[in-house]
């Protein structure tokens, strides 16, 4: 009787904190007691042991619709934080966010990863984290953990990296990333880290497919907010689709993958040039440059169209390719809408509102999420 008391008086005090973590600006303990149907009493009782325990605190007064002000409440954002760590093939980048994804620091870090053993890169990782926290001025006692996502695939256990073409590693073993960093650690899929990011930055409430374009072409879909990860952890791999039978090699060894026609190495390696030169050229009309983005986004628009035809939601697309594809979405779109079997515009796509910053944001949420479940 007892251990069941105690749960509902845990569940009344997490319900309490979780509606106050899904409203927008400061409640007041009448509206709390309004929206969860529970009297005034048991709210002061639960908020003064959230109070103490430092995750909600008393922060100026309601708007008032007559008489006296409310005293608000709201939570605290920076009662906790975590990292997020993106490995990607030409370097790392770090973010710390607090409780509600606002970014609190952020660093990237120029460094060849392709080639690397784990053992290699668990030592960078671990040495550039303590600086990045150092330089950040973050406080370690309120460290919930670090996620860092790679490129490919894990097993479900979270201890082998089975494969991850654009780092050159196959069926290795995470051990020493683990024994390298001393904070809780997860690591995870970047693709799938940046897609939950977006959705949770978007405040969505229904179903999103988000597309990587960062050294390679990834993917993820959220459904009702939960990444869908298929029976083998290993679903929405989009950029080893194929969309040309026996077309231009890819790095997973197969030919005519999306990857090999959309991803970002297709412009900035083929060409031995970044992609600021090459957007830059393009504005000044190099007619080669022309040609080869133009087929660029028509091969996008096919696998756009594809994943649309497969899981009918909104698709957002993210990724440092991004950053230049603003100009390029209505050419886009109408390349996209021409392949809709149902008709209909490109209306249902949009790049990421989170830019080159969604994979280390989308690592944090890990801990976040888990963390905020808990509460």
């Amino acid at each position: 009787m007892e251990s069941s008391y105690a749960e509902r008086r845990r569940a009344t005090r997490s319900g309490i904190y979780h509606c106050l973590y899904e409203t927008e600006g400061i409640s007041t303990r009448q509206s709390l007691a309004q929206a969860m149907g529970l009297s005034l009493p048991t709210i002061y009782q639960n908020l003064a042991e959230l109070v103490d325990a430092g995750l909600v605190r008393y922060s100026g007064e309601a708007q008032s619709t007559g008489g006296r002000r409310a005293v608000g409440v709201e939570v605290v954002p920076d009662a906790r934080i975590a990292v997020g760590v993106s490995v990607a093939e030409h370097g790392l980048r770090f973010a710390a966010a607090d409780l509600k994804l606002n970014e609190l620091a952020y660093r990237s870090l120029d460094y060849a990863t392709k080639g690397r053993t784990v053992a290699e890169l668990g030592g960078v990782i671990a040495a550039q984290l303590e600086r990045f926290i150092d330089e950040a001025g973050l406080d370690r006692s309120r460290m919930l953990g670090v996620c860092v996502a790679v490129p490919g695939l894990m097993t479900k256990e979270r201890d082998r990296l089975l494969f991850a073409p654009t780092l050159r590693l196959r069926d290795s073993g995470l051990a020493p990333l683990y024994e390298a960093i001393r904070y809780p650690l997860y690591v995870a899929n970047d693709a799938t880290s940046s897609g939950y990011a977006e959705w949770f930055a978007r405040g969505s409430a229904g179903d999103m497919a988000y597309v990587s374009l960062e050294g390679g072409v990834g993917g993820s879909v959220l459904i009702n907010g939960a990444p869908y990860t298929g029976s083998n952890d290993r679903s929405c791999e989009f950029g080893h689709m194929c969309i040309v039978p026996g077309g231009l090699p890819c790095s997973c060894g197969k030919h005519g993958c999306f990857e090999a026609y959309c991803s970002p190495n297709r412009i900035s390696k083929d060409l031995g040039i970044s992609l600021a030169e090459f957007f830059d050229e393009l504005a000044r009309r190099n007619a080669e440059y022309g040609l080869l983005w133009t087929d660029v986004l028509q091969h996008l628009a096919v696998g756009i169209s594809n994943i649309r035809t497969a899981f009918d939601c909104d698709v957002v697309l993210g990724g440092e390719l991004t950053q230049y594809l603003g100009p390029y979405m209505p050419l886009l779109r109408e390349f996209t809408a021409a392949y809709n079997p149902f008709g209909g515009g490109g209306d249902f796509l949009s790049i990421s509102v989170l830019g080159g910053h969604a994979v280390p944001l989308g690592a944090a949420l890990h801990f976040i999420s888990a963390f905020v479940d808990e509460v």
